[in-house]
């Protein structure tokens, strides 16, 4: 009984696994769109969501499965409730990465370089954190996770960075004003993904020591 579970178990991981590349994926083109202005990849990102979608349902019926006909013990027992809650945050990071593809869509000429740069930066720091959240949670690191949690910082400099750099650039060129705010919305998703990232590793966190935002649960 125990090897079978097991087996599940890992499989679960791997289910993890693939949803965290997708949700790599989208916000690696979500990016590229933006940067090369590139209507058609925005539009594939947009539709790209719904597998992640697919993800999300297909692991939230593993993990029911589990729970109800295996009767896990509390470490497996957080370790799939964790998992049920992450797959929650990373849906949602698909959801802002197509809300970002939207936004790239109505995005016309030029990109302001500064605010570029710094967004792009945000994108590679919040992909980053994604995959550290997940790695710690099928190796059960809690020192990985706390890093992402850590990270948290980085992200939200480069957002008041990317927020002073898009003020001064409206109030020296009024006329860029609508651009400037459609990529401050892009800039507040992607600091919305860090956020999810460390809702990620802090239920990796309770899956390895029963303790949820220094609250023990279990």
């Amino acid at each position: 009984m125990r090897s079978n579970f097991d087996a599940q178990l890992k499989e679960l991981n791997l289910e993890m696994l693939k949803m965290a590349g997708e949700v790599e994926n989208i916000i690696n083109m979500t990016t590229n769109a933006l940067v090369k202005s590139n209507k058609v990849l925005a539009r594939e990102a947009v539709e790209y969501d719904e597998q992640i979608n697919e993800l999300e349902r297909k692991i939230e019926r593993s993990c029911l499965k589990l729970l109800l006909q295996q009767q896990p013990v509390a470490t497996d027992l957080r370790k799939i409730s964790s998992a049920l809650k992450m797959i929650t945050d990373m849906e949602r990071i698909g959801d802002q990465a197509a809300d970002i593809s939207e936004l790239t869509l109505r995005l016309e000429g030029e990109h302001d370089e500064e605010s570029l740069k710094l967004v792009s930066h945000m994108c590679e720091e919040t992909t980053r954190m994604v995959t550290m959240s997940i790695n710690a949670y099928v190796s059960n690191d809690s020192q990985l996770a706390q890093d992402v949690i850590d990270s948290d910082d980085i992200v939200d400099d480069l957002f008041n960075k990317t927020k002073d750099s898009l003020i001064q650039l409206i109030s020296e060129n009024k006329e860029v004003g609508e651009q400037a705010i459609d990529m401050l919305m892009i800039a507040k998703y992607f600091e919305r993904i860090g956020d999810h990232a460390v809702n990620i590793a802090e239920w990796v966190l309770f899956s390895i020591t029963g303790y949820h935002k220094n609250e023990q649960i279990m």
